[in-house]
């Protein structure tokens, strides 16, 4: 019922009216607001209230997380639950199954088919590290992690994002200062792939709930100051590494060749060798054998190789003329010694 608002300003304009309304009056007003159809609004208000706060829905990339008085009670799945109303116990929400991103170098201003990134100068602090052989390098990179375990995502760590992006940090200056500059450079999947498991090392042991899906780096390079003399440097090192794989070419070609013809050399040398003794062992078995058949006998062998020794004699003594001893005189016709044109042979 509503407030008389009229005899209340008058009440109070009268001396002595008091700056409230009157306790009685308010009294009463209670009173008549007992009716059964007033009570019944309130318990349907209350009813609601309390359906509202006991009931709600898990979605399917979500776990629940309920908490009563503030001490962590026990997770829901997807679907509908109920709890105890608000104040007693409260439910949070957590993605299990999002991907979450952390930019380190870089920031993404607004991404789609041409991505915007902000200056990467603003965040030289992360990017800038030191390598194995005392060289500074620029190394952005892209951490994309889950959250595993819903209880220790909020209750075991009081900021679970900075965490991450500490542990990211010193991990990835772990590994890149193992490094040199050209292998920070060129072995960027070797490096990421080392870094995740440090990571996720890491992240185990300070009970942080999250998994690491994977750690994507960017381009790395040198600082600009350092570019042209870094660039001229690594012409130099190219230059010499042509030089020494030409040798190496020359080397492989040359050494191999003459390897080759030291082994033929030595081959015929064996083999030259071996013919020369088989052909002595040859002539002193065949010496041997002539012997003994000449001891067995001597006129007749004596006579065959007398023979046979004429026989490879005589073709090579040209033309021969045999003349009887008794003969006196020789026919003048016949020019002996003497070719057709008369020249003596």
């Amino acid at each position: 019922m509503a407030w008389d608002w009229d005899k209340l300003k008058q009440k109070q304009q009268r001396p002595g009216g008091g700056g409230g309304p009157n306790v009685d009056e308010v009294i009463q007003k209670f009173k008549q607001f007992n009716k059964p159809g007033a009570w019944v609004i309130v318990l349907i208000i209350a009813a609601v209230y309390l359906g509202s706060s006991a009931f709600f829905t898990v979605a399917v990339d979500e776990v629940g997380v309920i908490q009563r008085f503030g001490k962590y009670v026990r997770k829901t799945g997807p679907g509908l639950h109920f709890k105890l109303p608000s104040g007693i116990e409260k439910v949070s929400k957590v993605k299990v199954r999002f991907v979450y991103k952390e930019e380190f170098g870089f920031r993404t201003l607004r991404a789609g088919v041409r991505t915007q990134y902000a200056s990467d100068r603003a965040y030289d602090d992360e990017s800038l590290m030191l390598t194995g052989d005392l060289n500074v390098a620029v190394v952005p990179w892209i951490v994309q992690y889950r959250i595993k375990d819903a209880y220790k995502y909020l209750f075991k760590v009081h900021n679970v994002r900075a965490t991450l992006r500490d542990l990211s940090e010193s991990t990835m200056r772990l590994v890149v200062g193992d490094r040199s500059i050209n292998e920070v450079i060129s072995s960027r999947k070797e490096i990421a792939d080392e870094a995740r498991g440090l990571l996720q090392k890491e992240l185990d042991e300070a009970d942080t709930g999250l998994s690491v899906s994977t750690i994507e780096m960017k381009k790395t390079n040198v600082p600009e100051p350092v570019q042209p003399s870094f660039n001229d440097v690594n012409q130099a090192v190219q230059e010499k590494e042509r030089i020494i794989y030409q040798a190496k070419e020359e080397y492989n070609k040359a050494v191999p060749a003459a390897k080759g013809q030291a082994k033929r050399t030595i081959k015929a040398a064996e083999g030259y060798a071996l013919d020369r003794v088989n052909r002595a062992q040859g002539d002193a078995s065949r010496f041997v054998a002539q012997y003994r058949e000449y001891a067995k006998a001597k006129d007749i062998t004596r006579r065959r190789l007398y023979l046979e020794a004429l026989k490879e004699l005589f073709p090579k003594l040209g033309k021969k003329y045999i003349i009887d001893s008794d003969q006196k005189n020789v026919l003048p016709l016949l020019n002996l010694g003497r070719d057709g044109q008369g020249a003596v042979k």
